[in-house]
């Protein structure tokens, strides 16, 4: 499994996780809303910064037969028809140069995801890093096979797509010339839940694929993604918001700056702690292991004397004997005269 280089920034095992801030519709149809967004992503320390590109007639047909119409009681949008759900969603293409520019100056990669091979053609235009599918995207093949054949490199979230699916999905991309491909655990649900997610997916997924497996992450919180980290996940991906109470089409499961900038530090904290295998000591253990038990005489011992459970003691310091010659220090004696506070060694012994 390599790394996959974006720009200057490598993402793989070895390095902190990269998180992708998502602003989606947050910015309400504002261009200063959605500057502000990239800017408090910014400080959040996001890696970058992902935005989506589409027209309503991109994505669907202006048609209000119930096709049309989502009609889901636990969906956010319940009730709405698709193409007005777009209309008023979608981020307008001449936006996509201020806001790029904007996170480029404050050193994050902004990046989005296409919706057909226009928006594709678009974002070559303006020299994307990197490109995105959606979840309910990636079974168009053709789409899959315009944004591989750019050879730049593809995150895909893998919500509803089964095993036979994501197969095939991910040997499309490599034969239209993907070279660099990370997939995401997705949870389709939004909000989703801690129940539903399943990151054990995400190292079987690896595995499966060998590639770089991340979170899509529609959770409420950074634990699912702290957690995420620790199984492998390399990228983490979050819709953010400046706040829940401004409204939107994702607001209700976006994350706010301050809790951006908390999964930024939590996240790698999870990644330093994951490590490797090891037993032992490590390096900076090395000073305590003088606060480890052996034994000491715990009562002054005349030459001679036998040593009992009276007058020697496993107790901390570690400087003395290992407690395991315990039984066997039992059965011996002093060679010379030893007071207490005494650490026990062979050359006191007879």
């Amino acid at each position: 499994m390599t790394m996959v280089k974006v720009g200057e920034l490598l993402i793989g095992i070895s390095q902190k996780p990269f998180i992708i801030a998502e602003m989606s519709g947050n910015h309400n149809q504002s261009l200063e809303r959605a500057l502000e967004i990239v800017e408090a992503a910014a400080r959040a320390g996001a890696h970058a910064l992902k935005i989506q590109t589409y027209t309503a007639d991109t994505m669907t047909l202006n048609i209000k037969n119930p096709d049309f119409q989502i009609n889901d009681e636990n969906s956010l949008w319940n009730g709405q028809n698709l193409y007005q759900l777009y209309r008023q969603a979608y981020t307008p293409w001449e936006w996509h140069k201020p806001i790029f520019d904007r996170a480029r100056e404050l050193g994050m990669i902004p990046f989005s995801t296409p919706f057909d091979e226009t928006a594709v053609d678009f974002l070559e235009e303006l020299d994307v890093a990197l490109y995105k599918i959606a979840s309910f995207e990636n079974n168009d093949i053709p789409l899959i096979k315009k944004v591989a054949a750019t050879g730049k490199p593809m995150i895909i979230s893998t919500g509803m797509a089964t095993v036979a699916e994501l197969d095939e999905t991910v040997r499309a991309a490599r034969e239209a010339g993907c070279k660099d491909l990370i997939l995401l655990k997705c949870t389709s649900t939004y909000p989703a839940t801690a129940g539903n997610t399943n990151i054990l997916t995400i190292p079987h997924m690896r595995k499966l694929f060998d590639v770089q497996v991340g979170l899509s992450d529609h959770t409420m919180g950074t634990g699912v993604a702290v957690a995420s980290v620790a199984l492998g996940a390399t990228v983490i991906e979050k819709h953010f918001t400046l706040s829940r109470k401004d409204g939107g089409v994702d607001s209700a499961f976006s994350m706010e700056p301050d809790e951006m900038a908390t999964l930024v530090v939590e996240t790698e904290r999870a990644w330093q702690a994951v490590g490797n295998v090891t037993y032992g000591p490590t390096e900076v253990e090395q000073a305590s292991l003088k606060f480890r038990r052996s034994i000491y005489v715990a009562k002054d011992i005349e030459a001679g004397e036998a040593f009992t459970k009276d007058n020697i003691k496993v107790i901390r310091p570690g400087y003395g004997l290992a407690p395991k010659y315990y039984e066997q220090v039992l059965e011996m004696k002093a060679n010379k005269a030893l007071v207490a506070g005494t650490p026990l060694s062979w050359e006191l012994l007879l």
